[in-house]
């Protein structure tokens, strides 16, 4: 037998290169020219799309990849505590002069929404009579209903009908997109342009703190990490209500809408004098001994 044959079962002898080309059109296996072709297309089609098209379509290729390479990444946080402390979600709500942000980041710190789910609140969404909101879930694509919390209700009510005239020409959203703020046609706030107010509000409470810069890919500048982003608020709610449930892992996850209880516990925050705390009960002087004696027992 030569070397450039190789045996198939119902085929018998074939020659190697003919292998491949029957294995190309078996199974679809992409061609070494393809990537290239893929290339030479995007180069083609990039320039005749809009800005915010082109973001769209990286979202996706970094969505595919985050996917597919996940079990690659090293830990993102360690220890670091990416949510809001009692303390400091006390000093940027202070720090909160506008009302209309002040209950959107209310929704995310109480409820634990995302903030691209924040922004689209509508008054359809809400059942006035039993406090209830619908909310679709952005990860997993799912309709979802949420208690709203007394003094958080009290103010959306208050806020509504301060802004009904506003509200009703924006289809309902609370949030209404504000003239001059967005680049897009949207009724309801930008996602960027919240970011840049939360920062703002962040510095003002004197609570920016950057941890690390980005890595960044073809050339672009790498970008300052911000301990506290929007996102913050939704680790303050999910760990608040973990407290609450007593470490209901099972409730906090139904909470935080995350199909996998595991997800929920990247989310919940122990204070570092708790986890002090902890060690020192779990490792005591007292317990050390005990288990001495124990193990002197038994010998």
């Amino acid at each position: 037998m030569g070397a450039n044959q190789i045996f198939d079962d119902k085929l018998g002898f074939s020659s190697l290169a003919n292998a491949k080309k029957l294995s190309s059109k078996r199974f679809g296996s992409i061609t070494e020219t393809e990537p290239e072709k893929l290339k030479k297309h995007i180069q083609e089609v990039l320039p005749q799309l809009t800005f915010h098209e082109i973001k769209d379509v990286l979202s996706v290729i970094y969505r595919i990849k985050k996917k597919r390479f996940r079990g690659n990444a090293p830990p993102k946080y360690g220890s670091l505590n990416k949510g809001f402390t009692e303390q400091e979600v006390q000093a940027f709500f202070k720090a909160i002069e506008n009302d209309k942000f002040r209950l959107l980041f209310g929704y995310q710190a109480q409820l634990g929404l995302r903030i691209g789910e924040a922004v689209k609140v509508n008054v359809k969404d809400i059942k006035f009579e039993t406090r209830e909101l619908t909310v679709k879930t952005e990860k997993v694509h799912v309709i979802d209903t949420m208690l709203i919390p007394v003094p958080l209700f009290r103010q959306t009510v208050e806020f509504i009908n301060r802004n009904e005239k506003a509200i009703t020409q924006a289809g309902g959203f609370v949030f209404f997109a504000e003239l001059g703020h967005s680049l897009r046609g949207e009724p309801f706030l930008e996602k960027n342009y919240v970011r840049k107010v939360f920062r703002e509000y962040v510095r003002a409470a004197k609570l920016d703190e950057v941890y690390d810069q980005s890595e960044e890919s073809y050339g672009r500048t790498p970008r300052r990490l911000h301990r506290l982003t929007t996102h913050s608020l939704r680790h303050y709610a999910i760990t608040s209500f973990a407290r609450q449930s007593n470490g209901n892992v099972v409730l906090s996850s139904r909470f935080a809408r995350h199909s996998d209880p595991s997800t929920t516990m990247t989310y919940i925050n122990t204070r570092k004098d708790e986890l002090y705390k902890a060690v020192d009960e779990a490792f005591s002087v007292e317990k050390a001994e005990k288990l001495k004696n124990w193990i002197t027992s038994l010998k």
